[in-house]
């Protein structure tokens, strides 16, 4: 009985604990609050960006920046529209290019977003460049890293809060929440589940359709990708990415609905 009534409190925890992302609907545990992963976020952002150099190719840059601010604006519009403004407080916008032969990009919570530059020859431009911006910012609009992060505090922390976490092992915090950005990962962005990242994929769609760049450049830059990794890709079972062929087939079902927030500038 006393097992049972425990199960069942947990149970109840969970479900109170659960959040809904915008556009799928899809319920997610979160047992974080925003606040808490906002500041975790913005400290580590910083010390990243204080232990890497950032681009000195101006005009790369401002591209990043250029893309960054579009989508950005174009969130900020859909979540208004949908009365969703309050799911964005407390972020902090950013946008940063940094000089590192890795091909990837992160956006951590918050909208702290950095794209590496060896993600520019394969992006090939400003579109392609949209692509990958609008599907790493829409896992943080999706807050995935919440999730991911409520999920390895119940797996490997026994349920400890993030505040306890950090408060008595702040390195292990920040390695936590690195980890969970993918921060260092190479060819693919692997650290979300096949789940998440099909969400921000078809969430990435919109996001830069809203924005003014064509969506169906998507799946030629995720061919691209394809490419670069030289055909390495496990398989799609043991990937926490789905397959080239089932990621390419969902975006083009995606397109028709993305396709109506388009709006070429």
């Amino acid at each position: 009985m006393y097992k049972k009534s425990i199960a069942f409190i947990v149970a109840v925890v969970m479900l109170a604990a659960c959040t809904t992302v915008p556009i799928t609907g899809r319920r997610q545990l979160n047992l974080v609050s925003d606040a808490q992963m906002q500041s975790l976020s913005y400290d580590a952002y910083d010390q990243f960006l204080a232990e890497n150099k950032l681009s000195r190719d101006a005009q790369a840059t401002a591209m990043v920046k250029r893309v960054g601010q579009r989508i950005q604006n174009a969130v900020e519009r859909y979540m208004a529209a949908n009365g969703l403004q309050d799911e964005l407080a407390g972020f902090q916008w950013e946008f940063n290019l940094v000089q590192d032969d890795q091909v990837n990009a992160f956006a951590m919570a918050g909208g702290k977003t950095v794209v590496y530059t060896g993600l520019l020859p394969v992006a090939q431009n400003e579109t392609g460049l949209a692509v990958v911006m609008g599907h790493e910012i829409a896992h943080a609009i999706a807050k995935h890293g919440n999730e991911r992060m409520s999920q390895q505090l119940a797996q490997q922390f026994g349920g400890q809060t993030l505040s306890a976490l950090a408060g008595a092992q702040p390195g292990t915090a920040q390695n936590l929440l690195m980890s969970v950005y993918g921060v260092g990962s190479q060819l693919g962005l692997l650290k979300y589940g096949r789940t998440q990242e099909s969400e921000a994929d078809r969430l990435g769609l919109i996001f830069m359709a809203m924005a003014g760049y064509n969506p169906e450049e998507a799946v030629s830059f995720w061919q691209r990708m394809e490419a670069e990794s030289g055909g390495q890709a496990p398989p799609e079972f043991l990937s926490t990415h789905p397959s080239a062929g089932t990621r390419q087939a969902a975006l083009r079902e995606h397109m028709p609905e993305a396709l109506k927030y388009y709006k070429a500038r």
